[in-house]
């Protein structure tokens, strides 16, 4: 979050933290100041400075030399990473001034399957962008992460942010071959008496297919998987059907890893969007990853 108005006077100026970091580099006023190419008194007189708007000593001064107190100490740590983010940010802008860094939360089955083969053609318009990726399984609060964007399944509504519908999702019946011989299917409602494998985050989905079928069912019984990747892999394995998105497992159909048991897909009302904060909207790295996102999915129609 942005600091307030009241809050800024606690942000330091540069050239104090840099006479305070190269002075607990050095362990000298003196040396910080042969480094910096300032006088001693300019170093000191900036690292008072610091301490009188800290109201915390940072120095044990003695005769010939200077120590970190222990909030010193703490407080040398963090600015050193701070200055080095800033030099680094730095660096990244003069080798690439359209570039800049992408903080994105995927879903991991859609991030393996669908994102990850798709990505060096992102990467090829775009060299100057690195991306960042973090798994999230749920909606999250962007003002408690340090994001800038997420691809997400569900609804369009998420609050503080904007979503950009990227695509639907179709799911299907499979199974491996050696499970369909020994549950033959004829018909959907023959599924019914058979062991089936469920989504945690789609719970409702054999219910809502059955019900589609004219089938129906109660809500039943069978093993939990977090993740469309686990849950296919258990079916490979022979250890029930599942319903899964076509374009995730492609590999295991063409393979015949997995089968399709019938051809009645089931629409979800709810589909796949790019989430942003509405501060980031206009981040050039996500406006890029956007729009390359939306011509990605309309050349795949």
């Amino acid at each position: 979050m942005e600091p307030g108005f009241s809050s800024r006077r606690f942000l330091p100026s540069t050239s104090m933290l840099l006479a305070f970091d190269m002075a607990a580099r050095t362990g000298s006023f003196t040396g910080a100041a042969r480094e910096l190419n300032l006088t001693q008194g300019a170093v000191s007189k900036q690292i008072i400075a610091l301490e009188e708007l800290l109201g915390v000593d940072l120095f044990d001064r003695a005769h010939h030399s200077v120590v970190l107190t222990a909030p010193g100490k703490i407080y040398a740590r963090e600015i050193r990473v701070a200055l080095d983010q800033i030099l680094s940010a730095s660096m990244r802008v003069i080798a690439h001034p359209a570039g800049g860094t992408l903080n994105l939360a995927v879903l991991p089955s859609f991030g393996t399957r669908w994102l990850m083969p798709r990505l060096p053609g992102f990467l090829e318009e775009h060299p100057g962008i690195t991306i960042n990726f973090a798994t999230k399984l749920v909606p999250f609060d962007f003002r408690a992460e340090p994001l800038d964007a997420a691809i997400h399944f569900g609804a369009p509504g998420w609050p503080h942010a904007e979503c950009t519908y990227l695509m639907g999702e179709e799911i299907v019946p499979v199974c491996s071959p050696g499970f369909l011989e020994v549950h033959p299917q004829r018909e959907p409602r023959d599924l019914a008496g058979t062991p089936l494998l469920h989504i945690s985050s789609r719970a409702d989905n054999w219910t809502n297919w059955f019900r589609t079928q004219g089938v129906s069912m109660e809500e039943s019984e069978g093993m939990y998987f977090e993740q469309f990747l686990t849950a296919a892999q258990a079916a490979v394995a022979g250890l029930g059907a599942v319903l899964l998105p076509k374009f995730l497992i492609d590999k295991e159909l063409e393979s015949r890893e997995l089968v399709q048991i019938f051809d009645l897909p089931l629409r979800s009302e709810q589909g796949y969007y790019l989430v942003t904060p509405h501060e980031n909207a206009e981040f050039a790295p996500v406006v890029a990853f956007r729009d390359w996102l939306l011509k990605t999915v309309e050349g795949q129609d």
